[in-house]
């Protein structure tokens, strides 16, 4: 039997009224009912547009010129409107606060109902039966803002599944979750296509995190066209992924670094598909001939923490008995669930928040009598969103507000302003607005400017949240230079492929309490660690056993140092 046809571009493209070039070009794609479709590609790749264009965004919210055709359920969309699109595509958004207006969750779900003037009982009873879909009908008189990331995300899975719409769009799904939530969403959304036989489609960059589930069709897209749709063995197989800037499996990296060709009928395509039989000695041989390398930093304590508590309320303790030292220039992840109190650390360090108990040293000196001002002089944190950090329109006066405020003479300014945007690949833009800059220049900028007042510590919150693999790279292989140069960097991340490859060390939080102060490769190989955390396991653990491995982390680390041995 032929399955329906949900979604077609015709020799469709899209030009933005304020871009010079089109930012699609010419697709021509087809989606069938039930199928699970993920697209991908670099920032810029044109696949947002895409998804706008599914949702009916574009062409009623954002304006340009349409040539060709998209329909949908068999209807041109430019001859609909965006509430009838609805009713046939449902869009869960990347940001889900940015999604809800109802007071309770309950009164979330239920909105596109009232809408509907759907009477009480059937509305009570529609709202019982999806949220208990999403596992959220114990929740229904929360608010919403009381929910962690990954319930935030089922409640607005739930709201758009209401309408029991034919298609669910699901716009960068994971981009704000914890790696086990992240983990939790790709199952849901999984469980829901094979219970519902509704068209999924993902657009998400994190590749190897949505493969953790089985993908009919992945689509690649870059420049604004499309240039793969094949299944995932296929594409993993494939020299594109590299060829256009996105982050293979880890897995799929280690094999090929083990000299094996890998092919669709291994099916690589997913990591509990891989078949590894005839490559295990292959693997093994590889591991055993990287050289172990020892790193050991000699260098004096910079900042240390002993037996922290901190509390926002009364008898509600956000962090308990927290204690550790890093060292002068130490590169180190601080990782854990949403809420653990990773961002309360930062806040202590910089004293925008006064610990109940417990002393905080930097170079062996207590700190406990430093004000915010003086702590900025050697703490500088940059935050995730640098949105949130910029006030000022041109690059040149961002980057010198923090010395003109300490009112450094203008020579100077300049000088170190000029060092710091050399440093982070701006010179180029120096007399550019920032409204004229991407993401990734913009968190460039955001660095530079705490860079310039030459801090011995660099605390970033999330540095490549919302990066392609590309600019990831270029913000990791950039603040390795700075690390190099004898600044001390702290990350607080969910990123466990950064906190894997770049910082030797992590320290593990888990409802306020520090649980592992371990190397990084330990760490995500600990099923201990891992579920108490909220974190997950890498994919190279699981290649590991699949090739018959014991000492699991020991293959991690490996493959670390290999890789290191690689990039020098």
């Amino acid at each position: 039997m032929n399955k329906k046809l949900i979604i077609e571009f015709k020799d469709f493209s899209f030009q933005y009224f304020s871009q010079a070039e089109p930012t699609l070009h010419n697709i021509n794609l087809k989606i069938y009912q039930g199928e699970k479709i993920l697209i991908v590609g670099p920032s810029g790749s044109g696949k947002s547009t895409l998804g706008h264009c599914l949702n009916g965004l574009i062409p009623f919210s954002y304006k340009g010129n349409i040539t060709g055709k998209l329909t949908v359920g068999g209807l041109e969309t430019q001859d609909q409107d965006i509430f009838k699109l609805s009713k046939q595509i449902g869009t869960v958004l990347q940001d889900s606060d940015g999604q809800f207006v109802g007071l309770t969750v309950g009164e979330d779900i239920a909105f596109a109902m009232e809408n509907d003037n759907v009477n009480q009982e059937e509305m009570k009873k529609r709202v019982l039966n999806v949220s208990k879909m999403v596992d959220m009908d114990r929740w229904l008189t929360n608010s919403p803002y009381e929910l962690s990331g990954g319930q935030k995300q089922r409640t607005s899975l739930a709201g758009v599944m209401i309408d029991n719409v034919d298609a669910l769009l699901f716009d960068e799904p994971l981009a704000n979750l914890d790696p086990a939530t992240g983990k939790t969403a790709i199952e849901i959304i999984d469980d829901i296509h094979e219970e519902s036989n509704k068209t999924i489609i993902i657009i998400e960059h994190r590749l190897e995190d949505v493969l953790h589930r089985d993908i009919d069709r992945i689509i690649v897209m870059n420049d604004g066209r499309i240039l793969a749709d094949m299944n995932a063995h296929e594409l993993v197989s494939s020299p594109i992924l590299i060829e256009n800037g996105i982050r293979e499996p880890l897995y799929v990296t280690a094999l090929k670094y083990a000299g094996v060709k890998v092919t669709p009928d291994m099916k690589p395509g997913h990591i509990h598909t891989l078949e590894t039989s005839h490559v295990s000695d292959k693997v093994y041989k590889w591991y055993q001939s990287i050289s172990k390398e020892i790193i050991k930093n000699t260098q004096p304590s910079i900042i240390n923490m002993k037996d922290i508590f901190f509390e926002y309320d009364k008898n509600k303790p956000v962090l308990k008995h927290i204690s550790f030292d890093i060292k002068r220039g130490e590169m180190v992840s601080i990782v854990g669930r949403n809420g653990a109190g990773k961002s309360t650390i930062s806040k202590l360090l910089c004293g925008f928040e006064k610990e109940s108990q417990g002393s905080i040293y930097y170079e062996s000196k207590d700190i406990k009598d430093k004000t915010i001002k003086e702590r900025a002089e050697i703490i500088g944190v940059v935050m995730q969103n640098p949105n949130q950090m910029i006030s000022k329109p041109m690059i040149y006066d961002e980057v010198a507000l923090g010395l003109k405020l300490r009112q450094v003479p203008e020579k100077e300014v300049k000088e170190r302003v000029a060092q710091a945007l050399e440093i982070c690949g701006l010179s180029p833009f120096v007399n550019w607005p920032i409204s004229a800059l991407s993401y990734g220049q913009k968190k460039r900028v955001t660095i530079a400017s705490i860079l310039v007042l030459n801090p011995k510590i660099i605390i970033l919150d999330e540095p490549t949240a919302g990066q392609d693999y590309k600019h990831y790279s270029e913000i990791m292989e950039f603040l390795l230079e700075i690390n190099k140069a004898g600044i001390t960097v702290i990350m607080i991340t969910h990123d466990m492929h950064l906190m894997l490859e770049y910082t030797p060390r992590a320290i593990v939080i888990s409802d306020g309490e520090k649980i592992a102060d371990a190397p990084s490769a330990f760490v995500l190989t600990d099923q201990k660690i891992i579920r108490n955390a909220n974190l997950k396991e890498t994919s190279l653990y699981n290649l590991a056993q699949l090739v018959g491995i014991e000492d699991e982390s020991s293959f991690v680390q490996s493959f670390i140092d290999y890789e290191r041995q690689v990039r020098l």
